[in-house]
């Protein structure tokens, strides 16, 4: 019986904190250029998760690129620099960005 107050308890925390994410994403104008499940200016976050979730060292690279903009991965639109995300918070909207595949 415990194990189910365990299995609730992580599913409100994953919950939580995808909401904390997405939260971040709109509060860092992410949301102004990215939907997660259709293309805006940005691709759509879902298609980032399934071009990218399985490749080694992707949330290293795409963090950074959060942070310092970017563009020809998606086509020719500039993504624009985010300076005012740290690495952390980058990691953190990139790991959530790769688990909506």
């Amino acid at each position: 019986m415990a194990w189910r107050y365990c299995l609730l308890a992580a599913a409100l925390l994953g919950a939580a904190n995808a909401g904390a994410n997405e939260a971040l994403a709109q509060s860092s104008h992410c949301l102004s250029c990215h939907a997660i499940d259709k293309k805006v200016v940005g691709p759509a976050f879902r298609d980032v998760a399934r071009r990218y979730a399985a490749q080694d060292g992707a949330a290293q690279g795409l963090s950074a690129k959060v942070i310092a903009g970017g563009n020809g991965a998606w086509g020719m639109v500039y993504m624009p620099a985010n300076k005012s995300i740290t690495p952390a918070q980058a990691r953190l909207l990139v790991d959530w960005i790769l688990s909506l595949k």
